[in-house]
């Protein structure tokens, strides 16, 4: 039934390494569950009960993704977007965690609606093959960099040199000696060794070899207590909308930040990952587009609803995708993990960062593939989609690298004569990023 209805076999695949994938995107992905709560609890709502919020909207998001869409990625509350709720909403506005609940709510509404009638979809399909294969790149570069940072392999060279102000380097190596360097680099040499022997699970096996071995190094903190027990319950946070300042302002404005860095961020991680698993047809376009784009409208709905943040594809599915996954099986395993997540946290919760990190650098060298692709001899080309390369790992941000690559190309090419070339969804698009901006 699952290879019928995922379609494995026309996808040249098996229910083993579409499981196997799963799991390795979703150690990958692990982290969320604690890292979401903790950003978020800073507004004043219950750490516990966002554990739940956080597990369940991410199950909802990726089952649509794998039922309706039959991808092999993740969903899940967004690095950057719990960021802007907890510290520019809340922190920096002033508003409620409630109001800010209700701004997700109403973001997934309208983004759900945008699906509905292709508007997204048209986006996706109006990026140019180029900067499609730029993206690709750039989100391999910034898995590396978050890989990498997460172990201690590199680390911030800035420090406080008096009255304020910092001096030192943007980025330097870290203490390559210590344990988590140590960890992560040895489990990179695992999987590395079993992806030359083709073993399907190279990553996930590299993943819980590095979390053995931390063990005895003190890295890896085996749970203590009960290995399971019951969810926390959902009543603290869930249902606690609030509509009394909806169309004011600072609404308009936050719901239009949240729309566009959504949009782009996802937008860029569906086709980086499904341009690395070769699922885009022969015009670069991605397959059941709409269906992919309302995965993450229905799980930033449901997020509103629950009690967390808005809800995005993640780039970490790539460890997944490199590790076999093709269809939406992959992404079903992710979601039974994180409902699985919720009665096994203690356990889930053991894998250290640096263990995850060997899969993030190896995908991150994956995807680095596409740079072949680029057409580096015309420079109206080679520029946008070196700069969409590039501004992803310097500004920490999918959606910031899509903004210059395509904002470089229309002035490219309407500069030079070329404006053809540009499809009005472009025009419309470069006039929405410079609105951006001046917001900013």
């Amino acid at each position: 039934m699952l290879a019928k209805f995922f379609k494995l076999s026309e996808n040249n695949t098996t229910v083993k390494k579409e499981v196997l994938a799963g799991l390795t995107t979703f150690s990958t992905m692990a982290y969320i569950l604690a890292v979401n709560p903790s950003i978020l609890s800073s507004t004043g709502m219950d750490f516990h009960a966002l554990i739940t919020a956080t597990a369940l909207a991410a199950a909802i998001g990726t089952l649509v993704m794998a039922l309706y869409a039959r991808l092999p990625i993740g969903v899940a509350p967004g690095m950057g977007l719990n960021a802007f709720f907890a510290y520019t909403i809340v922190a920096g506005m002033g508003y409620s965690w409630q109001f800010a609940l209700t701004a997700v709510f109403l973001e997934g509404l309208i983004f759900i609606l945008l699906s509905m009638f292709r508007i997204r979809e048209a986006i996706i399909n109006s990026i140019p093959e180029n900067l499609k294969h730029a993206i690709s790149v750039g989100i391999g570069l910034l898995i590396a960099l978050i890989g990498m940072a997460n172990a201690g392999i590199i680390e911030t060279g800035m420090r406080h040199v008096g009255e304020g102000k910092l001096g030192g380097v943007i980025l330097k190596m870290g203490n390559i000696t210590s344990i988590g360097p140590l960890i992560a680099l040895i489990g990179l040499i695992v999987s590395a060794v079993l992806m030359y022997r083709k073993v399907n699970a190279a990553l996930l096996i590299g993943i819980l070899a590095a979390t053995v071995i931390g063990i005895p190094l003190g890295i890896t903190h085996l749970p203590e207590g009960h290995l399971v027990s019951l969810p926390p319950s959902l009543a603290p946070i869930a249902f606690k909308l609030q509509f009394d300042k909806i169309f004011s302002l600072d609404m308009v404005m936050i719901l239009f930040t949240l729309l566009m860095v959504n949009l782009f961020d996802t937008v860029g991680t569906l086709i980086g990952l499904c341009n690395k698993a070769g699922l885009l047809d022969e015009k670069g376009r991605l397959p059941r587009a709409k269906q992919a784009l309302m995965a993450d409208a229905v799980g930033t709905t449901a997020a509103g609803l629950l009690g967390t943040s808005v809800v995005t594809a993640y780039v970490e599915s790539a460890s997944g995708i490199a590790a076999g996954g093709k269809t939406g099986l992959t992404a079903f395993t992710v979601a039974i993990m994180f409902l699985l997540a919720l009665f096994f946290a203690p356990v889930f919760a053991m894998i250290p960062q640096a263990a995850t990190a060997p899969a993030l650098i190896i995908v991150g060298m994956l995807m680095m593939g596409s740079v072949v692709k680029i057409d580096f001899n015309d420079v109206t080309e080679a520029i946008p989609a070196f700069l969409a390369i590039v501004m992803m790992p310097y500004t920490y941000s999918i959606a910031e690298g899509i903004v210059f690559g395509m904002l470089s190309y229309v002035l490219l090419k309407v500069l030079t004569g070329q404006y053809k070339q540009i499809s009005p969804v472009m025009y419309v698009l470069a006039c929405l990023f410079i609105i951006t901006f001046l917001v900013k």
